[in-house]
């Protein structure tokens, strides 16, 4: 019997609406038995499993690499902290970035935009107002970045790399008039305290503990709301998102909204971390942010992400950078092995695209 065009409609995309970004589903299988879904789930699990346990071997493998180079140095638990809260910066900026790439779009704004709200949040203006002055303006700056990238790539009709682009340099160009090319240092301190080892939660920084946070925040969102399914199904087909009764373009809004809030959030991290502000914070950010996502897993074409890999990326990339600077090895020989890295990354989503086809 044919099936009504209405019920086409709306059966067509919920397989790809239903199913988590990270390979599991959360639906039951239309089978009476359900062991066609499982056989289906199954094999896509095991994918992400040894995505994300080859992932934690490199990281270990690094781990012990820094620690046979410099023993004293990398394993100390001071250094550790470090990684872990300059991992955390980025971090954030990363789990904002895998919901954009997963649902088939681009940000290339985010390192200007965590620059224009650590320098708006530290003048002397914002100051006046504490703690919480400083925290609400770059969170506030970093939404209000968001809600322009997201109204000109949804309901302007412009293609996410050029509307980002033009964000990027506006939000530099700003951010450079606004400090006249000088470091705003942090005065209150309430924000400098958390930067202290005294503000350590049994050991741990306080910038870490947010980046924990936004990381299970993130990871619940996009694996076990709508709004991730919904992402999910923008990214895998857009029309067919549509097709289904998605709003894809106020989706897509909420997704750069969603950006820029976790650019403000880096920001204000970032403001704890060096105690100032200044324009060229955030540089290359937006390059470390969707390496760190691509080689964690998440399809640069959209229809899937993983937060948990981006977070393992975000580790790897670091741990790189830290044990470059420990052993002295030039910016340069580390730019070069991240972008053999990226290209590795990139190669075997493609071998596993095939292999799903």
């Amino acid at each position: 019997m044919t099936q009504p065009a209405s019920a086409a409609r709306k059966d067509a995309p919920m397989s790809a609406a239903e199913s988590t970004s990270d390979g599991a589903s959360d639906s039951t299988s239309d089978t009476p038995s359900g062991t066609a879904g499982k056989r289906t789930r199954r094999p896509a699990l095991m994918r992400w499993d040894v995505r994300s346990m080859s992932l934690l071997g490199v990281l270990v493998a690094l781990v012990a690499v820094g620690g046979v180079t410099q023993p004293d140095s990398f394993l100390a638990t001071s250094n550790l902290q470090l990684v872990l809260t300059q991992a955390s910066v980025i971090g954030v900026v990363t789990v904002g970035m895998t919901f954009v790439i997963t649902s088939g779009g681009i940000d290339l704004s985010v390192g200007a935009i965590v620059a224009l709200a650590s320098v708006w949040a530290t003048t002397v203006a914002t100051q006046e107002f504490g703690f919480a002055g400083i925290l609400f303006t770059a969170v506030l700056v970093g939404v209000g970045c968001g809600l322009v990238n997201g109204l000109l790539i949804a309901y302007g009709g412009m293609v996410p790399f050029i509307a980002t682009l033009a964000m990027l340099a506006s939000a530099r160009g700003l951010a450079l008039q606004i400090t006249d090319g000088r470091t705003q240092m942090v005065t209150v301190t309430e924000v400098l305290d958390l930067g202290v080892k005294d503000a350590y939660v049994l050991g741990v920084p306080p910038l870490v503990l947010v980046f924990a946070a936004v990381t299970a925040v993130g990871w619940l969102l996009l694996n076990r709301t709508t709004f991730g399914r919904r992402t999910v199904a923008v990214g895998g087909n857009a029309e067919a998102a549509r097709l289904a009764g998605i709003d894809v373009r106020r989706q897509r809004l909420y997704l750069y909204l969603l950006s820029g809030l976790c650019c403000g959030i880096a920001a204000f991290l970032l403001i704890v971390l060096a105690g100032s502000g200044q324009n060229t914070n955030g540089n290359l950010y937006e390059l470390d942010a969707i390496a760190a996502a691509i080689i964690g897993g998440t399809l640069l074409s959209g229809g899937r992400g993983t937060i948990v890999g981006s977070v393992l990326g975000v580790l790897i990339f670091t741990t790189i950078t830290n044990i470059f600077a420990l052993n002295n090895l030039e910016t340069a020989v580390q730019q070069i092995a991240k972008g053999a890295i990226i290209v590795a990354a990139v190669l075997v989503q493609r071998r596993t695209l095939r292999g799903d086809a």
